[in-house]
């Protein structure tokens, strides 16, 4: 794993000594129970995805009681739902559970199917048959003349109200499905019962549609009303413009066998949907507008059957075309989903002048809602949310504190009992209720919690002998799951759009803390479209867009850039996900052209990644580090920068072991190896001091900076550059700096300590409340992760920045002490701390099953519990204390390697395996 975390431990040392280890080899030969059927079935990482398009992905997590268990072979079978089968693949001798791709007969579309798999062990055992299901999505051409319609108007904030009525026929419903797209958000009623709610934020061609099984809303023989509201508000900071509009198509399927299909066209009625106030302002300069509601305007029962909209304010809707349009040429399935949790605050306050003021206890990302029973026609109630409580405890309005956001859902009342419903949704820990008339109750608040969905089961765990490190956890894993709605956020208050930096740190973190894999996988994808669309020929190959979609366009930072390339590699390897991968070598290798193109062979930086193009204003060259307090004094003025070379060398290693992964021609892998070698040799002759710290870099004219950043020397070492035999003194100098680095980069700091062998380090970066970081947040009241350590006055940044979540790696990896140490987690590294915490235990989500790890440290060494999953092999690395040893105990017995680095290394199967120190020395 070049370019990655060096291992601390590695095959079969030449200094084994034997004594060490009491315990024996596992027995593998013994002929045990056979396999239980496999569990957590998933499709495309779905478990009963309603829109699979394209070849379907399957995955499984075999079971055997058995230690030491492997899956040596499987076998799927596929039918339809009537039980006709549709492809067997037969028994595959495979230890593959993941990505196991269908290749049977075409698939119908829209239709559903049913799929079995069962395993077989290392014995010759087979497992029964476990069962799951899937759907088929539909193709552009597949829309059965469901057009795009939409309401007649300039409004640069679009409220729209749709409906029609239908009548399906009398036999029994078996199954319906609503497939919707809209620009930018929906909600589809039927009946008046809410049946979905989606978004789309893509550009003409990249747009999505989701699935929705509605059968139990639909009723044969009887009115069926269906709803569509939509909002449209042009482009923005996460969304281009698009087009305004909706599409519908809804089938339903009777159990005779006869299939109705009710879609959006001309007899649609639209109208403006008036409880929204036309013309509102602005919440900030990223596009969103204040939500102001009139209760007294709303449309009631416009989704029931029975409303009259031939009358005012109805009209006909207006038809752009049956799908596909010129501006919807495109429809993509949405991998994702939205979920929603309404939750009820902790606590409710009173400010001194009387204002109910609601506290959800930690910053949540949230559509609020308000009860009255006793409204006054045309009374406004001016609702707020915020971030912090004044002096008086009403809540904060500062630019500073709300990041220049209008953080209001004025609110004008109607007549007694009534509820307020915001439909967008803001980042905020308190929202008041000023100027009620009446008295307000904690019941009559609420929030509904938006993100998108993760993986039922998946969430990682953390424990520690230090409570603040288990509260940074906390904050860190929360913050990472609420940082991920349409998709990965800036910040769900004020910058909704995807930067890919923000998105290749949150998304590490989702990784590792609920072992998410959608998210991740379509923001991936919307990033290789932005250099299909924008980066595609000449000097701009090999760039992406800094934050896509968006509505400003062509727009790049250099160093986000460079980042994808590690972003695509790390989703490779904690998922094995092989069609990904081959999917975005195409374009990493352009990114790793684009390296070389700005390595100049003469002059003052000859053999250094000189001003490497993109970006602009205080991006030109590269970020570094974001807001530019985070920067702590890095020569921005560097032409030749180190973070940027030492990410260049990363870049290149990295797509030299993608190449080999994916079996490309060995001159290739050679090529970008022997480049990367070089640049790293050209970073140590020119951009080290004598003492071995890095420097920021050269200016144009071959002058070494005379500042040395914590920046330079991090990236330096955890990316690889650094000579293995500087690590001690070079971490001791980064440790010495305290955290002079921003959130956005701070995982590489914490990275390079590790791989120095500074776990002690790294625990007090994360818990060192007297020093900026995580732990000063939470000092300060912070309950989310901020875009900046601090909150200075005209600074502006943001509350609830997910982007410093991405050290739950860390945690994880350096603190609990557990690593991915193959693609799609076929083999893992246990390697707990030498010194630091007395002890520590988790559950970490793997694309094989949870691992979990329970360590104490004792004067004699670590008491270890470890429970790894079927088909996982484990490599435990424990250090060894004044020279004592360990033995492994049941049930699963190691396999003793040797020593290395001055730990004992040992080899474990699946199930509970258990080591002990012991008294006997090495010899």
């Amino acid at each position: 794993m070049s370019g990655r975390r060096r291992a601390i431990v590695v095959a079969a040392a030449a200094t084994v000594v034997a004594t060490v280890l009491a315990g024996a080899p596992p027995a593998f030969a013994a002929r045990g129970h056979a396999p239980a059927a496999p569990t957590a079935l998933t499709v495309d990482d779905r478990a009963h995805p309603l829109d699979v398009e394209g070849t379907p992905w399957f995955g499984w997590l075999p079971r055997d009681v058995d230690p030491g268990e492997a899956q040596t072979a499987y076998r799927i079978t596929v039918t339809t739902s009537g039980g006709t089968r549709v492809w067997d693949s037969g028994k595959v001798a495979s230890d593959q559970q993941s990505y196991v791709p269908y290749t049977g007969p075409p698939l119908r579309a829209a239709a559903a199917y049913r799929w079995t798999v069962r395993t077989w062990d290392r014995t010759g055992r087979q497992s029964p048959a476990a069962t799951g299901a899937f759907e088929t999505g539909i193709s552009d051409s597949q829309w059965e003349g469901a057009a795009w319609i939409r309401r007649a108007t300039t409004e640069a904030d679009d409220y729209t109200l749709a409906r029609t009525e239908v009548r399906p026929a009398a036999g029994r419903v078996v199954r319906a499905r609503a497939y919707t797209s809209a620009d930018h958000t929906y909600e589809l009623y039927l009946n008046g019962v809410r049946a979905d709610r989606g978004t789309s934020f893509g550009y003409a061609g990249e747009d999505y549609y989701q699935v929705a099984d509605v059968t139990r809303l639909v009723t044969a023989g009887k009115p069926l009303a269906i709803g569509l509201r939509y909002h449209w508000y042009g482009s923005g900071q996460g969304r281009p413009a698009g087009s305004r509009g909706a599409l519908l198509k809804l089938v339903v399927e009777h159990a005779d066998g006869t299939r109705e299909v009710f879609g959006t066209d001309g007899s649609w009625r639209v109208a403006r949907d008036t409880r929204f106030v036309a013309g509102a302002e602005r919440r900030n300069g990223e596009g969103d507008r204040v939500e102001r509601q009139d209760a007294r305007a709303e449309v009631t029962g416009w989704n029931r059957p029975g409303f009259d909209d031939d009358v005012a304010p109805f009209a006909a809707a207006e038809v752009i075309g049956a799908h596909p349009t010129a501006s919807a040429p495109h429809l993509i399935a949405q991998e994702t989903r939205l979920t929603e949790r309404r939750v009820t605050p902790v606590a409710l306050r009173t400010a001194a002048d009387g204002t109910v003021v609601a506290d959800f206890g930690v910053v949540i990302p949230a559509r609020p809602e308000v009860r009255f029973h006793a409204g006054v026609a045309g009374h406004t109630v001016p609702i707020r949310a915020g971030y912090t409580l004044t002096e008086t405890g009403r809540v904060a309005t500062s630019t500073l504190l709300s990041q220049g956001t209008d953080m209001s859902f004025p609110y004008l009342q109607t007549d007694g009992a009534q509820e307020f419903r915001a439909f967008t949704h803001l980042g905020f820990r308190y929202l008041e209720i000023p100027d009620a008339g009446e008295q307000i109750a904690r019941q009559d608040v609420s929030a509904v919690v938006v993100h998108n969905d993760v993986p039922h089961g998946g969430k990682a765990t953390f424990a520690s002998s230090d409570p603040t490190l288990d509260a940074v956890w906390e904050m860190m894993t929360r913050s990472a799951l609420y940082s991920v709605q349409e998709a990965f956020v800036d910040t769900p208050t004020r910058e909704k759009g995807q930067f890919l930096g923000d998105a290749a740190n949150i998304s590490y973190a989702t990784m590792g803390a609920f072992g998410e894999r959608d998210a991740t996988q379509q923001a991936i994808r919307e990033f290789l479209r932005s250099a299909t669309r924008y980066w595609n020929t000449g000097d701009d190959r090999g760039r992406y867009n800094a934050v896509y979609p968006n509505g400003d366009g062509k727009r790049d930072i250099p160093d986000y850039s460079l980042m994808f390339v590690d972003w695509v590699w790390r989703y490779w390897l904690e998922t094995g996900d092989r069609g990904l991968l081959a999917e975005a070598y195409p374009a990493i290798r352009d990114t790793a052209d684009y390296v070389l193109r700005h390595i100049p062979a003469t002059g003052p930086t000859a053999g250094l990644v000189t001003e490497l193009a993109g970006g602009s204003g205080a991006y030109r060259f590269g970020i570094v580090d974001w807001p530019e307090p985070g920067r702590f004094g890095y020569d921005m003025s560097a032409a030749a920068r180190t973070t940027i070379n030492a990410q260049g060398v990363d870049v290149l290693r990295t797509v030299a072991e993608a190449a080999r992964a994916l079996g490309r021609p060995a001159a290739e892998t050679a090529a970008y190896d022997g480049h990367a070698a070089a640049l790293s040799e050209a970073i140590n002759a020119k951009l080290r001091r004598p003492d071995g710290v890095y420097v920021d870099g050269l200016s144009a004219t071959g002058e070494p900076s005379a500042h040395a950043g914590q920046h330079s020397t991090s990236y330096a070492v955890a990316h690889g550059v650094a000579p293995r035999a500087d690590l001690p003194a070079l971490a001791g100098h980064l440790a010495s700096m305290g955290m002079k680095q921003g959130p956005m980069t701070a995982h590489w700091l914490l990275r390079a300590l590790a791989d120095a062998e500074r776990p002690d380090a790294v625990l007090r970066l994360l818990t060192n409340a007297d020093d900026l970081g995580w732990a000063d947040i939470l000092a300060q009241g912070g309950t989310f992760t901020w875009e900046a350590w601090t909150l200075d006055p005209g600074s502006n940044f943001s509350q609830s920045h997910g982007w410093g979540a991405q050290a739950v790696v860390d945690v994880q990896e350096t603190l609990l002490g557990v690593r991915t140490a193959a693609p799609g987690a076929a083999r893992i590294d246990v390697v707990p701390p030498a010194v630091g915490l007395d002890r520590a235990s988790g559950v970490v989500p793997t694309q094989r099953g949870p691992v979990r790890l329970d360590w104490r440290r004792t004067g004699s060494g670590l008491h270890v519990d470890l429970d790894v999953p079927v088909n996982v092999t484990a490599r435990v690395a424990l250090p060894i204390t004044d020279g004592k040893g360990y033995r492994s105990v049941g049930p699963s017995r190691a396999t003793y390697v040797g020593i290395e680095n001055g730990r004992a290394v040992f080899e474990v199967g699946s199930g509970r395996a258990s080591f002990r120190p012991t008294g006997t020395r090495p010899r």
